[in-house]
Formats: C-alpha cells, structure tokens, sequence
C-alpha cells in the first residue's frame, strides 16, 4: 500500500513577518522637540500615582504605612486560617467518633463544684 501526502499548493505557505509590539501594547513615539514649549498653561502635569517622577521625593512615610497595613492584614489572614483549620480538625475527630457509635466523644466543660 503506497502513502499518500496530501496536495499542497504553494499559496498555502505563507511566512509572516513577526512585529514586536512596543511596551504594553502602545505605539511608539517621541514627543517633539519643542514639546515642553507647546503645552498650554491651562493643563496641570499630571502624574501617574504609580511612577512617581524623579523630582518629587519618595513618600517614606505612606509606604511604610502602606506596608505595614498590608503586613497586618496578611497575618490576620494567616491566623483566621490556621484557627478554621484546628476547628474543622477537631469537628471532624468528633464525627469520626460519633459515627463509630461510641459516647463522650465530645468534651464538654463542666463549672468545678
């Protein structure tokens, strides 16, 4: 039995040319020159909040805080997890001894007389 290759023509092998893209997707572009002489005085410089430029100081203070917050919150969540998990351990044992049909599984606290 002989193989068979299937019929290809050459239109259908194209190479295409691979074009980076700039960063995050956007045109590159310089501004002009005189870019700095052609803004009007009615537009503020604005500032993106996450690149803060060279010439205004670094917040020390609001990134410590920021920090410390973020620190804050991370343990809480540690603690809440690791309370969840020794509950439902502690739930699950009592099942267990519960569904093997064995009494006092559950301690109960009782007030000394």
């Amino acid at each position: 039995m002989r193989k068979q290759r299937p019929r290809v023509s050459e239109e259908e092998h194209v190479v295409l040319q691979f074009r980076p893209r700039g960063r995050g997707g956007l045109p590159r572009h310089r501004p002009p020159a005189n870019a700095a002489d052609a803004r009007s005085p009615d537009k503020a410089d604005h500032q993106s909040p996450r690149r803060p430029s060279h010439d205004q100081p670094d917040d020390f203070s609001h990134r410590m805080l920021a920090n410390t917050a973020a620190m804050a919150f991370t343990i809480a969540l540690i603690a809440i997890g690791l309370w969840l998990a020794k509950n439902i351990a502690d739930l699950r044992t009592i099942q267990d001894c519960a569904q093997m049909g064995l009494r006092g599984c559950a301690h109960i606290s009782t007030p000394p007389p």
